[in-house]
């Protein structure tokens, strides 16, 4: 599978990756493209686009593109904070629809979420 690896996530992730044929945006030379244009270049040269952008799936009509989109939900784009999910990402990446966008999350970090919610709506 070829994966597109967006500028905001940590270019080693890469090697955490095995299996597929991975570039980064940065190695591609496209470090300054928008998101809009970046998807665009992605389109029929990518099975499936990374990022740890949550924006990306609410500012792009993503299902107009072919390619999976995979947001990775992490307490920050850090290498340490994205290795806990690389597991779930390689279960999802083969099967990952195109045209849709799907969300791999720390288990931790949605429980602080829940719990920061519940405790909000408690007050």
């Amino acid at each position: 599978m070829k994966v597109l690896l967006d500028k905001c996530v940590d270019r080693r992730l890469a090697r955490e990756i095995p299996g597929h044929e991975i570039q980064t945006v940065t190695g591609l030379g496209w470090a300054l493209v928008k998101n809009g244009e970046l998807l665009v270049r992605a389109e029929g040269r990518f099975d499936a686009f990374v990022t740890v952008d949550r924006n990306l799936a609410f500012q792009q009509a993503t299902h107009r593109f072919p390619f999976a989109v995979v947001i990775l939900h992490a307490r920050s784009n850090r290498l340490a904070d994205l290795r806990p999910l690389v597991p779930r990402l390689l279960e999802v990446l083969p099967a990952a629809p195109g045209g849709k966008v799907t969300w791999i999350r720390t288990p931790a970090l949605t429980d602080d979420i829940v719990r920061d919610t519940l405790d909000k709506t408690l007050r």
